[in-house]
């Protein structure tokens, strides 16, 4: 099954994992995925009470941490508050929103990410154009690029 370039809702992190899942068995990556499961276990749930395992409103709070495969390498942790961090080569994005992860990773994974040089400020971005005029750019911070980096410069 190919799963489209957008999906048009992901209401779980056990659905954004499945989709990353699909992509991954596309691009022919190998995948592990740790699943932290409970207010107690979950990063962001430090207020949690000892032996709290769900969120005050009742509900059984779910986080994942996606690590795939070949080059680029790329991490994914979705957390329970719809939003997740990807990291591509070292470059980290912050607050994707959960909806947009699986068109992240197959943008990444497609070839449509790509590197840009800025002489002021000088610095490299690492771009990540998704369907819907959608886009995604963070500053590489170390000075030398990876080769997959590289490999991306426009």
């Amino acid at each position: 099954m190919i799963v489209p370039m957008t999906h048009p809702h992901l209401p779980t992190t056990e659905s954004a994992v499945t989709a990353i899942r699909e992509i991954a068995r596309e691009y022919d990556l190998e995948m592990t995925v740790t699943d932290d499961i409970g207010a107690d276990q979950t990063s962001r749930r430090t207020s949690a009470g000892a032996f709290a395992v769900l969120d005050p409103d009742g509900s059984l709070p779910h986080e994942a941490f996606v690590e795939l495969g070949g080059a680029p390498a790329v991490t994914v942790q979705i957390f329970p508050e719809d939003d997740a961090r990807i990291r591509v080569d070292g470059v980290d994005f912050e607050d994707i929103p959960r909806d947009s992860v699986p068109a992240f990773v197959r943008s990444v994974h497609g070839g449509l990410a790509y590197v840009k040089g800025r002489f002021f400020p000088p610095g490299w971005w690492l771009v990540v154009p998704l369907p819907g005029d959608e886009t995604y750019k963070e500053l590489v911070l170390d000075d030398t690029l990876t080769p997959w980096l590289s490999r991306r410069v426009r």
